[in-house]
């Protein structure tokens, strides 16, 4: 059986596309098979946290043109710079730490070395952001 919690609140959100705030509803009411179902996917802090890291990477722009930039492409060093309008040194440094949380790789062949993304996962998410920014 189903128990339902009800609590009287004013709810007020920011809608951040309107610039106004604006009331949700007036009565919450909590049910307790849902709330056990939310809490097992988010039991696993260690996961949450790997998460919210690569959310902070990808947030920095310079690191999401990056990761942008070799979605079906695989770049050097210096021609990454030179589409990003950076020093070689700062995309160098980006490039690190992005391959450090295993979204981008590298090969080598010669004296060049080639970034690409890691795995097809990123670069999906990735699309999808996108493209939900062209809504």
């Amino acid at each position: 059986m189903i128990t339902f919690a009800y609590v009287f609140k004013c709810y007020l959100y920011f809608d951040m596309k309107e610039t106004k705030i604006e009331p949700v509803c007036e009565v919450e009411i909590v049910d307790p098979q849902k709330v056990l179902e939310t809490k097992k996917k988010i039991s696993n802090v260690d996961q949450v946290l790997e998460m919210a890291d690569i959310f902070k990477l990808l947030g920095e722009p310079t690191r999401l043109k990056i990761v942008l930039s070799l979605i079906n492409s695989e770049l050097c060093v210096c021609d990454l710079a030179a589409a990003m309008e950076a020093n070689v040194s700062t995309v160098s440094h980006q490039l690190r730490l992005l391959r450090n949380a295993r979204l981008v790789k590298y090969r080598k062949e010669g004296k060049m070395v080639f970034y690409s993304i890691d795995d097809n996962h990123i670069a999906d998410t990735i699309k999808k952001i996108k493209e939900h920014t062209e809504e």
